[in-house]
């Protein structure tokens, strides 16, 4: 009896261990990888050597241990039920770099993937330049779904939470996350990887600048879903450089400082923190998130708007009443931007943003012409008024500190 027993049990052992053996990705016993550097200090350029079974086609997977938020507003028509389902995808997991290198011949195929703009897909991409089988680990995250709706943005709230996706679905929305985060199928693939037709292979490959510090992983994996073992790198930052968690990529810290004390000097002289100028140019200059970019400026707008404020004051030049109303449309208008900006993209928020700045500078012009001059003679004589009364304030100062 015991020994039927022992025998159930050695059999439930090796089906489990079956089981899970065939449940693991397939890792070839002659497939070696080697890179020429293991150490970076803000990126640079490392060669990648190794050797597949023969007559393999091989691709690289390299990602970083970092990782960093992404979103996907998911506002398409469904072809199947005829209705958009404003779903938001969210991800904490999303790999702060992540690339796919691929055999060097695959150069055409990928360039009438960027031939197609914005409306490229990354999961046809992949089919099309057979690199699915390389795409595995942005596959694994960890993605939140919310049902969003404008009255769950303006209470502060992303929606109502979706049950949990399956491993399809997760690999599906993945695909479209890592789109978001990267944008451009050059920062996803680079065809650089010369084959042998004995199975050796090699590739040189880039780091960028300011690229997450940490561990990076890099397997190489055949056309047939054979893997390699893992092999490490790692890259560090060092001042003036600073790693920013939330936007999952480095900057050197002196060019932002330079850009927001030249803006705001000329956005204070305009009664304004420079913030409508400092956003645009930040997401244009460095590869940031817009929605850091705006959460980051919007705090950070207080600084001049408080010294500002303060010399406002002295020459009394602001109005109370007229703030305080203003201030509580901002208050609400608070609540509502920030979600807003997790359901529109970055190529959204340039078009919004840049008409905005259009509107307001074709009004701006407008008001310097002669006709509208004309027509304001009021307004220029209160303008000369408070000039009057800011040189006055000024003197003022002048003779009163000079008395002391």
């Amino acid at each position: 009896m015991l020994q039927h027993h022992g025998k159930i049990v050695s059999s439930s052992l090796l089906l489990v261990f079956l089981l899970v053996a065939f449940s693991l990705p397939a890792i070839a016993s002659d497939f070696t990888i080697n890179l020429d550097r293991t150490e970076f200090d803000n990126g640079g350029t490392f060669t990648v050597t190794g050797k597949a079974p023969a007559g393999s086609r091989v691709f690289l997977e390299i990602w970083s241990e970092k990782q960093v938020r992404a979103s996907y507003f998911d506002s398409k028509k469904d072809p199947q039920t005829g209705k958009i389902p404003y779903i938001l995808y969210l991800s904490k997991e999303v790999p702060a770099y992540y690339q796919i290198i691929l055999p060097a011949d695959e150069k055409d195929k990928l360039q009438a993937i960027k031939a197609e703009g914005k409306k490229w897909s990354l999961s046809k991409a992949l089919k099309d330049l057979g690199a699915d089988v390389a795409y595995r680990a942005p596959s694994k995250i960890k993605i939140d779904a919310y049902k969003a709706g404008f009255l769950a943005s303006v209470i502060g709230s992303r929606g109502k939470l979706l049950p949990p996706l399956d491993p399809k679905e997760t690999r599906k929305r993945s695909m479209q996350l890592i789109k978001a985060r990267f944008r451009d199928p050059d920062k996803i693939f680079c065809p650089a990887l010369e084959i042998s037709p004995d199975g050796s292979f090699k590739a040189s490959v880039t780091l960028p600048k300011d690229s997450a510090p940490g561990r990076y992983y890099v397997v190489a994996v055949t056309d047939k879903g054979e893997r390699s073992a893992p092999v490490y790198l790692e890259n560090h930052l060092r001042f003036p450089s600073v790693y920013l968690s939330n936007a999952g990529t480095g900057i050197n810290i002196f060019g932002p400082f330079l850009l927001a004390l030249a803006i705001t000097t000329f956005g204070v002289l305009m009664g304004a923190g420079g913030g409508f100028i400092l956003n645009p140019l930040l997401v244009s200059l460095w590869p940031l998130p817009h929605t850091v970019v705006a959460g980051t400026v919007m705090p950070t707008v207080l600084f001049s708007q408080a010294s500002g404020i303060y010399n406002y004051t002295r020459i009394k030049f602001i109005n109370w009443k007229l703030g305080l109303s203003l201030g509580a449309a901002m208050v609400l208008g608070g609540f509502i931007g920030p979600k807003l900006t997790e359901l529109i993209t970055l190529e959204q928020f340039k078009f919004i943003f840049g008409w905005i700045l259009l509107v307001l500078a074709g009004l701006m012009v407008w008001q310097t012409t002669p006709g509208y001059l004309e027509r304001h003679k009021k307004e220029q004589a209160i303008l000369k008024e408070f000039r009057r009364r800011a040189e006055e304030a000024a003197k003022a100062r002048l003779a009163k500190e000079g008395g002391r």
